[in-house]
């Protein structure tokens, strides 16, 4: 999926079973500055299907819709079709959160953290750059693995700059290398973890698991 201009033109689909969300949602998105306009919303993922939801650059999920199980079906799917997506949820406990980071999830916030949050975490999704919500910190901040790759000092230097930068080309020029030795990096880095049971399928969840392994701190990026 191509990123959506830079600052503008950004739009995204909410899929929420509650009206009053969905109308506070769209209202905090479109005031933003600049707005990212709502091109669908409804109670049931179809939405996030169909019609312009189809074409929306971020999902906005609830977890919870209208039944007791958490959609994370519905999560793997968006993701697994490279869907970006923001869970916005009620729930506020560490492992749904690092669950879905897993699952393919760009951030998790609670619906306890309010409108910039939210509006920070749609745009930075919008272009593939993570968001740390003080909820989502917290739950970080409080899995520490025993279990970690074995990272060569490049791979981390890679990682951590490929955090703190909107594109691999980037990285690249900071680190005077080429493009495809950035990728291979960060492509042995993934199958690392997978082969330790971690998998790290997106950028979010290697940042989920940097921060997890002490790589790197949540207020750096």
């Amino acid at each position: 999926m191509a990123f959506p201009p830079d600052g503008a033109g950004l739009t995204a689909v909410v899929v929420d079973d509650h009206p009053a969300v969905r109308a506070g949602v769209a209202h905090w998105l479109s005031s933003a500055d600049p707005p990212i306009r709502v091109v669908a919303s409804g109670e049931d993922v179809r939405v996030a299907w169909l019609g312009e939801g189809a074409d929306a650059d971020v999902v906005v999920l609830d977890l919870h819709l209208g039944g007791p199980t958490p959609a994370l079906g519905d999560l793997r799917r968006l993701a697994a079709a490279g869907r970006r997506v923001v869970v916005y949820s009620m729930r506020a406990d560490d492992a749904t959160a690092l669950q879905c980071l897993e699952l393919g999830a760009l951030c998790y916030l609670t619906k306890a953290e309010g409108e910039d949050h939210l509006v920070e975490a749609v745009r930075a999704a919008g272009h593939d750059r993570p968001h740390t919500p003080p909820s989502l910190a917290g739950a970080l901040a409080g899995d520490r693995s025993d279990q970690r790759p074995a990272l060569s000092a490049r791979e981390v230097e890679v990682l951590v700059e490929w955090f703190q930068s909107e594109s691999k080309d980037f990285v690249a020029h900071r680190l005077g290398i080429a493009p495809t030795t950035v990728n291979s990096h960060l492509e042995r880095i993934r199958v690392k973890y997978a082969q330790i049971g971690r998998d790290a399928p997106t950028k979010a969840a290697l940042v989920a698991r940097a921060i997890q392994d002490g790589l790197v701190a949540a207020h750096d990026l």
